[in-house]
This record gives C-alpha cells, structure tokens and sequence, in this order.
C-alpha cells in the first residue's frame, strides 16, 4: 500500500484548486463580461490590440450614425497597412481621428479620452476591444475619463485553448492590479 503524506496530497491539490478557481472566476468575469448596449455619443474609442475587425466595426458604428468621430488607438506606426486604411479614410458623416496613446497601454488610451473629450466637449463615448478586455478597460477609463462610456466587444468569437485562456485571465488580473495600484489619472 502506498502511503501520502498530507503534504504531498496539498501538494497536487493547490495547483489544481488555483487554475480551477482562475479558470471559473476569469470565465465569469471576463468571458462572460457585460456587454452595454449600444446608444449614441459623442465619439468611439477604438483600444489598441490586433487586427481583428475592431476598425472596421468602430467604423460601422459611425456609418449607422451612433457618432461622428472615430478615434483609433494607432501604437503600430506608420507603416501598418491596417492602420493606413482607417486613418486615411475619408468621409463627410464622421471623422477618424488616429491617436499614439502615451503610454502604449489602456492607460494612455484612457488619458488621449479625457484629453480629446475636453477639447471637443465630449460627455460620451463608447470603447471598442476585445470582450475579456472590457472589464478592466471599465475599470481603467473610470479612473480617467470623466464622462459616460458605454464599453462594446469586438464582434467575434476566440478559439483560445485553456491554457491560453488562463494566461489571458492571468493578464486581465494583473492589470486589475497595476490600475488599481496608479490610481487615478488626475497628475498626468
């Protein structure tokens, strides 16, 4: 007969509990992230992140009318062929505007919000990224933005495996915490 110690038996079981309890939380908190419905404002703030149609559907917010301005976090450079697109786009119903956020993350993303809404006058806006983003973007432009924000998914699906979802709640946690340690953005 094989004989466990306690502590071995803890051992294996606390891995297992962690994953499983990042695994649950993250799925509810992020996977399944409130979703706002859609209404006007003043302008659409589309986050940073990859290519995967989030211009194209801050865009088609402005087509159906939900706001005359467009605002594209552009961190990629110049030469990104996406990026040239959007930010070349023409149009006589809403202007796109391209913006290098300072610093390369949500945070600044927040920040050029509350810059341009002070310049412009605008009291809301709605942020476009990927759905298990939302909640920590909320988070993020409550500490920066002092208007309304209306927060919308990505429309897509992800085909993430479960090691890959659980690294993305790790990250989405981490992030929590690094936002909640700045606090405000009230200096910058």
């Amino acid at each position: 007969m094989i004989r466990r110690s306690p502590l071995a038996i803890v051992a294996i079981m606390l891995p297992v509990l962690l994953v499983s309890l990042i695994g649950f939380g993250g799925y509810l908190t992020f996977t399944r992230a409130a979703i706002d419905p859609v209404t006007s404002a003043d302008a659409i703030i589309v986050l940073g992140g990859e290519h995967d149609g989030r211009e194209a559907y801050g865009v088609s917010l402005a087509e159906q009318g939900v706001a005359d301005t467009v605002v594209l976090s552009d961190p990629y450079g110049a030469k990104d062929p996406v990026m040239k697109k959007y930010c070349d786009k023409k149009s006589a119903e809403y202007t796109v505007l391209c913006v290098d956020p300072v610093p390369s993350t949500t945070r600044g993303e927040a920040i050029f919000t509350q810059q341009l809404a002070q310049e412009r006058g605008w009291k809301h806006v709605i942020v476009v990224s990927w759905r298990y983003h939302l909640p920590r973007a909320r988070f993020i432009f409550g500490q920066c933005f002092d208007g309304e924000v209306t927060m919308r998914p990505v429309p897509r699906t992800y085909d993430f495996s479960l090691v890959r979802w659980e690294y993305t709640y790790l990250y989405q946690l981490a992030g929590f915490v690094k936002a909640g340690v700045q606090g405000g953005c009230e200096n910058v």
